[in-house]
């Protein structure tokens, strides 16, 4: 992406998240990157499968559970390690329940995770706490708090094990 802060977060009513950066709220177009340009071109190009997952983490996980909410279809796993659910005064996992209720019964899977970080523990387990009551039985999801861990840790000790769990 051209500029990740914009790219990898919604629209916002906040306006300490506006101060992040320039331009923020352009995680749509960027999805519609995903689906419209990047995927069809990889397609394209290799030999490939209908099974595609996204991994991120910080605000990238923002943009993975943002996607997996919006748009589940897109992708068939997904991996949100410490994402930023904080944006938006946690808007999206606030209105998370009726999304994840409504997944249907294509296979998906979303590993979470978070580390030592007061602004991101709350929402991962809010929205862990709502795939526990609402995900469908076609849902494979796993949280994983970590404490151990840290937001410039997090990344490089659990993505190689969440790949593997996800993609078994």
């Amino acid at each position: 992406n051209t500029m990740r802060r914009r790219d990898m977060t919604g629209p916002t009513a906040v306006a300490s998240d506006s101060a992040i950066a320039p331009v923020v709220g352009g995680s749509a177009a960027f999805r519609a990157f995903f689906r419209e340009e990047l995927m069809p071109e990889l397609r394209r190009r290799f030999r490939v499968t209908d099974e595609a997952g996204i991994v991120g983490e910080s605000l990238a996980g923002l943009f993975v559970v943002e996607t997996f909410l919006l748009e589940p279809a897109l992708f068939r796993h997904y991996i949100a390690l410490s994402p930023s659910l904080w944006w938006n005064g946690g808007a999206l996992v606030q209105a998370s329940g009726p999304r994840v209720a409504a997944l249907g019964p294509a296979p998906r899977t979303i590993y979470l995770s978070s580390a030592d970080e007061a602004n991101i523990v709350p929402a991962a387990a809010a929205l862990a706490d709502t795939l526990r009551q609402r995900a469908p039985a076609s849902l494979t999801w796993v949280f994983e708090p970590r404490p151990d861990l840290t937001h410039g840790t997090i990344y490089r000790a659990l993505a190689p094990r969440a790949l593997v769990q996800v993609l078994r």
